[in-house]
């Protein structure tokens, strides 16, 4: 099936240009991945289990007593410990180690997956100049994930934090779908044969604002869970019995939780409503270009915005059935709604592309 869909864009015979696609694409399916273990790994509390940035030799979780003593230490100086968890056990300890363990672990193997796939594919000269440039691009985009990720962590490593600051959890989160988008543009210029676009310069604007505008919305996602704020208002479709909360315009819009929910449920209604004048635009444009593949990808962000506001609907509707420390029916409904936020947003980078100015 996967053989057939890439069919439909590349020859069978360009096989150098399909393969480098191929792993493309496998980097953002990793990248997704990786960014739903962070999500597990904020809502269970692991963020800040391990209190050292080992890039190298921290591939390996502690393997006997003396290492995870040692390890549990460092967590025992920092004050999510002292005020929150200071009742946990070396066995609680090693619940939670579990998760960012496994969050560090896959971003290791998506560096070793990418280092790997480029030496292969330099060594067979399956590259061309025109692949440089984003090669270097995207390596740096890399790097600088894994070092605002550390930065992340250690604004919680002290005594004066619970949890890490949601400002640098969002630019965490921001970045890494940065990271994602360019992956998927890059496979998408080696798949992507020019016959296959079509020249749309207004449509083309108005997807580049919706997906701008949606970056926007998902930074006030990653304000929602790192503030933890959903149950400040776990009420639809007002909030806490309010259209517009007393005082909006006196509240941070960036660290007040009320704020942040009218912020992020505002949005979530003119996506919902770009949408769909978007779809029926892009209608316009099938039927005047016969362009094929639009007709099927144009329903994709249509699908999934409307998958996602239920969602967002539903997980908050969900919070009071939040536990700390448990991972029950209020998690799998976060992680679901930031899995879809994601699908939403490659959607919408792959229309963009489809659809270029000119």
């Amino acid at each position: 099936m996967a053989d057939h869909l890439l069919d439909t864009f590349l020859p069978v015979n360009d096989k150098k240009r399909r393969a480098v696609a191929c792993w493309l694409i496998a980097g953002v399916i990793m990248i997704i991945v990786q960014t739903l273990l962070g999500g597990v790994t904020r809502l269970t509390g692991s963020g800040l289990s391990i209190t050292k940035w080992n890039p190298l030799f921290g591939i390996l979780p502690p393997l006997n007593a003396k290492q995870w003593n040692e390890a549990f230490d460092g967590y025992k100086q920092i004050g999510q410990f002292k005020y929150m968890n200071s009742t946990y056990t070396l066995e609680d300890f090693k619940s939670i180690f579990f998760w960012e363990w496994l969050h560090r672990f896959w971003a290791r193997m998506l560096g070793i997956v990418f280092a790997v796939g480029f030496v292969y594919f330099l060594i067979k000269k399956y590259f061309d100049r025109q692949m440089i440039k984003p090669f270097v691009v995207l390596f740096l985009l890399g790097g600088l994930q894994g070092l605002i990720g550390w930065v992340m962590v250690a604004s919680g490593l002290n005594d004066s934090h619970l949890y890490v600051d949601h400002i640098k959890l969002a630019l965490h989160f921001v970045s890494a779908m940065v990271l994602a988008c360019y992956t998927l543009w890059f496979a998408l210029m080696l798949l992507v044969p020019e016959e296959k676009r079509v020249s749309a310069k207004k449509l083309n604007i108005f997807t580049l604002v919706i997906t701008l505008l949606l970056f926007i919305q998902l930074t006030y996602g990653a304000f929602m869970a790192g503030l933890k704020a959903a149950m400040a208002a776990a009420t639809w479709p007002t909030i806490n019995g309010m259209w517009i909360p007393d005082g909006i315009m006196s509240r941070s819009l960036a660290s007040d939780k009320i704020a942040v929910h009218f912020m992020h449920r505002g949005l979530a209604y003119i996506l919902l409503t770009l949408l769909i004048f978007w779809f029926f635009n892009s209608g316009r444009i099938v039927l005047k270009e016969r362009a094929n593949f639009l007709k099927t990808s144009r329903w994709w962000p249509l699908i999934l915005v409307a998958i996602q506001v239920t969602l967002g609907i539903v997980t908050v509707l969900c919070a009071p059935m939040a536990v700390p420390g448990k991972f029950g029916t209020f998690e799998i409904l976060a992680e679901l709604h930031q899995l879809v936020a994601m699908f939403l947003l490659m959607s919408l980078v792959v229309n963009l592309y489809v659809v270029k100015r000119n």
